[in-house]
């Protein structure tokens, strides 16, 4: 038998980080991968496949809308597969960068499923490793919809609809969360007719709800369709194309709807069956989340567990936080995650970006607090590119520092990390106010919103 300090089950985002870190802080390491190429769930089949063919298609559709700019161009064309094969080739030297970190900094990879038999032992195939600590990083996968099956062909998850060979007429998307969105508007830019269908009557549950309006509104203005309030009920294949069946949710009124192609998006649940937990005595909850304490450790001493296949949000830099914090402390060093300042993106144009606390939360926790907002109609850089939908908004408690903040707009996703690092310093919206930013820049917005939330906006 191998032995190890730490056995790491899950190359994702949240494993291979902790194993690359373990390895950095002295510890023996292994980290085990069924997958064929490193990197999970995000790097294969989610975040950066999903990012490359958002730019991808950002850039065919501003090709086909540059004559307010003064710039006219030929009829532009798609090559599909030239688009889809950019994807791969990212995605692939991403996976290959891993394996030269691992190589880098003495991680060993073992190829092959793993069960865990007992605690400190490891099964992958024939081959049992020894560990003083085993790491489950295992990760999510989509979340089924009762009475539709999925194909990959037809009905998809995203990984079929990131695999798409050929242009769908009409997609219809099953979900308006993240996944859906983002998805959504690759093929709504390529072209495709995109109807989103959603339970609740918002998109973006979770997201703050004056910024999910404002996301809505400029999602509708770049062409996807919105049928809110609607609970699918069933998929079935007709007259050489999909029908959906829904019902309107509170109302007895059944609807229909066409499709070439669906997309499930309703959520992600995390994957733990195959390792044997029930029988270690490892609790789960209701949901099929690993419970952990604040070591990470699982109700089975020397086995712990991070990142999506734990309670908390489902992000992989949240996994890479976890991981990194779980195996600090297994060196005998200080580790912790601020779950309160773990920020959550959608790559939709525009983007939406947030962070801490929602309005709707303060509210029904009885906080008290103020409001600072900023539209970037209202800044130069955004009237300057064109890029004027949405808003930065922040909320401050009474002492003035930030307990959320959200913004719909380009480049949100890096914009809210300044808001994110004042809250984890503990900044006031003063403090942020007063901060030098410079112009012309998208960043004015956050300024002029924290000044806004002391009554002193400057160009609002």
């Amino acid at each position: 038998m191998t032995a190890y300090d730490l056995i790491v089950i899950g190359a994702g985002p949240g494993g291979y980080v902790a194993a690359i870190r373990a390895a950095q802080l002295g510890l023996k390491t292994a980290c085990v991968e069924g997958r064929g190429s490193l990197g999970g769930t995000c790097l294969n089949v989610g975040c950066i496949p999903s990012k490359a063919m958002l730019t991808s298609s950002a850039k065919y559709a501003e090709l086909s809308h540059l004559s307010s700019h003064g710039i006219s161009v030929g009829e532009v064309s798609l090559d599909l597969s030239a688009l889809q094969a950019r994807k791969d080739k990212i995605v692939g030297d991403l996976t290959k960068g891993i394996a030269f970190l691992f190589k880098k900094n003495g991680v060993d990879h073992i190829e092959g499923w793993a069960t865990i038999p007992a605690p400190g032992q490891v099964q992958v195939g024939d081959q049992t490793l020894t560990a003083k600590s085993i790491l489950i990083a295992t990760g999510s996968e989509p979340t089924p919809l009762p009475g539709v099956d999925v194909d990959e062909v037809d009905v998809l998850t995203s990984t079929g609809a990131l695999a798409l060979e050929d242009r769908p007429e009409h997609l219809v998307v099953i979900g308006a969360g993240v996944i859906g969105l983002e998805l959504g508007q690759v093929w709504a830019r390529l072209g495709s007719k995109v109807t989103v269908v959603e339970y609740l009557d918002r998109i973006l549950p979770g997201i703050d709800g004056e910024i999910a309006k404002l996301a809505q509104r400029a999602l509708s203005k770049r062409g996807l369709k919105f049928q809110l309030g609607r609970a699918v009920k069933g998929v079935e294949k007709a007259g050489g194309g999909l029908l959906l069946t829904m019902e309107r949710v509170g109302k007895d009124k059944v609807e229909s709807l066409d499709a070439d192609k669906v997309l499930v998006a309703i959520g992600r649940r995390p994957v733990t069956r195959g390792l044997g937990l029930d029988d270690l005595g490892v609790s789960v909850n209701d949901g099929g989340f690993i419970e952990v304490d604040a070591s990470f450790q699982t109700s089975v001493p020397g086995i712990y567990a991070i990142g999506d296949c734990v309670p908390g949000p489902m992000l992989a830099h949240k996994a890479e936080e976890d991981g990194v914090a779980c195996v600090e402390m297994l060196a005998g060093e200080y580790g912790h995650v601020d779950y309160d300042t773990v920020p959550g993106v959608v790559y939709t144009d525009p983007e939406v970006a947030s962070v801490g606390q929602t309005e709707e939360g303060l509210k029904d926790a009885g906080v008290e607090y103020r409001v600072g907002k900023f539209a970037f109609m209202a800044n130069s850089r955004a009237r300057s590119t064109g890029e004027t939908d949405g808003a930065v908004k922040v909320l401050a408690g009474a002492d003035g520092k930030i307990l959320g903040a959200h913004i719909c707009g380009a480049h949100g996703g890096d914009l809210i990390a300044e808001l994110v690092l004042a809250m984890t310093k503990g900044a006031t919206v003063e403090e942020v106010a007063r901060t030098c930013h410079a112009h012309p820049a998208m960043g004015e917005a956050v300024k002029e919103a924290c000044l806004d939330a002391l009554g002193r906006a400057i160009h609002a």
